[in-house]
């Protein structure tokens, strides 16, 4: 089996400030993980949400100045929330600050509520969906525009003219020129289709093997059809995290994120370390190649201590 990177994926939407997110990224950059991701969202899906949410993409900007080598993205920015020609300017700026450490992953939006909420347009899937494309093919084709060349762009949904497609990302070592982007979810033709094109790596949020092996094969094909090697991607996916050294820290960790550990142990990473590095050993022999860690309990540093102790050193 190759070895497998864990990265530590937060939802702090769910309730978290700038400084929680901090001591995380912090202990994880201390810890040896791969990366820290945050989600992208501004409202609750359970709780109260205090003391609010944070943007993604100012969280990532203080990250950067203030870690020094874990890398650091979006799991998932939604396509709806920003300007692309805005978001590439961000992304840009942030990897600058960062020293070439972050990463866009990108998907349409889907969480109508939080749209209503802060008052954000959120169109139907076709149009989502459309939208999507053209942001992915305008935000890598702005990355790389070489220094002194213009960038036009016509779409039905943006139209850039004679854009000087300045700041440039640190990173050019992405598939279209630029920090790696990421892509992911369980469309059957669309989503494989962006992520053949567009994608550094390929993402599957919190799903079972079976599902895994069905999704991998689609974007494989894909890849293929368009005549790129699918071994140019990076395969991952996404799974919560509920570790313990015994059944009482497992219940523990599962009554503090409001889950059951049967139900985790079905669907995420959850049980003894033996049983967690075994789940990622069969996700790793269906081609993942990075694990993120869905980290609910912001305040529990030890549950990732526990992680790099005795689960990193055996994948």
């Amino acid at each position: 089996m190759a070895s497998v990177e864990l990265r530590v994926f937060t939802e702090p939407q769910q309730g978290a400030t700038y400084d929680d997110l901090l001591a995380v990224a912090l202990e994880a950059e201390t810890l040896g993980f791969g990366a820290f991701f945050r989600s992208d969202h501004y409202l609750h899906m359970s709780g109260d949400g205090l003391p609010g949410s944070t943007d993604a993409w100012t969280t990532l900007a203080g990250l950067a100045r203030d870690t020094t080598t874990i890398r650091l993205g979006t799991m998932m920015t939604s396509a709806t929330f920003r300007h692309p020609g805005v978001l590439a300017i961000q992304v840009a700026q942030v990897d600058q600050m960062s020293g070439g450490r972050v990463e866009l992953g990108i998907g349409a939006g889907w969480f109508t509520q939080e749209h209503a909420a802060y008052g954000i347009p959120f169109p139907d899937t076709r149009e989502r969906f459309e939208r999507y494309g053209e942001q992915l093919e305008l935000i890598t084709g702005l990355w790389a525009t070489p220094l002194g060349e213009r960038y036009t762009f016509e779409g039905e949904h943006y139209q850039l003219t004679d854009s000087p497609a300045v700041p440039k990302p640190v990173q050019t070592s992405g598939h279209r020129g630029g920090p790696p982007v990421l892509i992911g979810g369980l469309g059957a033709r669309k989503t494989p289709a962006l992520a053949a094109s567009y994608a550094d790596e390929f993402n599957l949020p919190f799903v079972d093997e079976e599902t895994t092996a069905l999704q991998f094969g689609r974007v494989r094909r894909a890849a293929e059809a368009i005549g790129r090697d699918p071994d140019d991607l990076t395969w991952s996916n996404a799974l919560v995290l509920c570790v313990g050294s015994d059944e009482a820290e497992i219940a523990r960790r599962a009554a503090a994120i409001g889950r059951e550990v049967d139900e985790l142990r079905a669907n995420g990473l959850a049980g003894t370390p033996e049983e967690v590095v075994d789940k990622i050993r069969r996700y790793a022999d269906l081609g993942a190649q990075r694990i993120y860690l869905q980290t609910l309990d912001l305040t529990d540093l030890d549950h990732l201590r526990l992680v790099a102790s005795e689960v990193m050193p055996h994948v």
